[in-house]
C-alpha cells in the first residue's frame, strides 16, 4: 500500500547519461519508466520534475563565456528533451503521461498552469513538468520545490545516484557517513548540498520532506512510496 497518495519526482539529467556518459542512454530510460509504472499502478499521482545536466547545464556554460541568461535558456531546452523523452519511455510502456512546459513551446509542451496539471493528476495522468521555473538563475533544484508546493504533493523524491545524504562527498571521502534523516535546518547550518539554498528554504517554509535516494536501484522508487526507510528523509 502506498505511504503517499501525491509526489513530486525530482530526476537529474545527469542520470538519464547511464552508461554511456553524455546524452540520453536508452537502457536506463526503460528502467526509470518501469520504475514510475510500478508506483502509477498502484494509484499513486506522479509530478516529475527533470534536469537537463546530460546535455547542457547553465551555469557551466556561464562558466565558459556564455551569457547567463541565455545558458540558463539553453539548460531549459534541454530539460524539454530530456522530458520529451521520458514521455516517450512512459507511453511505451502504457502509461498516460503528457509535457508541460514553464516556457511556452506549444505544440511540444503544453503551457504550464497549477490546476490542469491537478486535474491531470487526479485522472491519473504522470504530469512532467519541464523548463523549471522558466527564468534564469533559478536551477531545476528549485524548480522541482515549486512545482511541489504548487501540486500539492505530499512529499518530493529526489532520485540520484547516491543513497541519500552524507557528511560529505562518500565518492570523494570514504570517511563520509550516512544520515537517515536530518532537519532542514541540520541541512542549511551544515551547507550540505542536497539541493540549492533556494529550494531547501523553500521546501522548509512550506513543509514540504524530502527523500533522497538511489533512484538507479530498481525497485528503490516503489520501496520509498510504500514508506520503507530508503535513503535519507528530510523533514523539520
Amino acid at each position: 500500500m502506498a505511504k503517499f497518495k501525491r509526489i513530486l519526482l525530482k530526476l537529474s539529467g545527469e542520470s538519464l547519461q547511464g552508461r554511456q556518459g553524455y546524452g540520453i542512454d536508452k537502457e536506463r530510460l526503460t528502467e526509470y519508466a518501469a520504475q514510475i509504472k510500478e508506483i502509477a499502478d498502484m494509484g499513486v499521482q506522479i509530478g516529475i520534475v527533470i534536469g537537463g545536466g546530460n546535455i547542457f547545464r547553465g551555469l557551466s556554460g556561464a562558466a565558459g563565456g556564455f551569457d547567463r541568461v541565455k545558458g540558463d535558456q539553453m539548460g531549459m531546452l534541454a530539460t524539454a528533451i530530456n522530458s520529451l523523452a521520458l514521455s516517450s519511455a512512459l507511453g511505451a510502456a502504457g502509461v498516460k503521461a503528457r509535457v508541460m512546459t514553464a516556457v511556452r513551446m506549444e505544440p511540444i509542451g503544453e503551457f504550464y498552469n497549477k490546476w490542469k496539471a491537478i486535474e491531470a493528476l487526479e485522472r491519473g495522468e504522470v504530469v512532467i513538468m519541464a523548463c523549471g521555473t522558466g527564468q534564469p538563475y533559478f536551477t531545476t533544484d528549485t524548480g522541482s520545490s515549486l512545482r511541489g508546493i504548487e501540486i500539492e504533493a505530499d512529499v518530493m523524491l529526489k532520485g540520484t545516484r547516491v543513497d541519500g545524504i552524507y557528511t560529505a562527498d562518500p565518492e570523494k571521502d570514504p570517511t563520509a557517513t550516512r544520515f537517515d534523516d536530518i532537519s532542514y535546518d541540520e541541512v542549511l547550518r551544515r551547507g550540505l548540498r542536497v539541493m540549492d539554498i533556494t529550494a531547501t528554504a523553500m521546501c522548509k517554509e512550506n513543509n514540504l520532506p524530502i527523500q533522497v535516494f538511489n533512484m538507479d536501484c530498481p525497485g528503490n522508487l516503489r520501496r520509498v512510496v510504500e514508506g520503507e526507510a530508503v535513503g535519507t528523509f528530510v523533514h523539520p
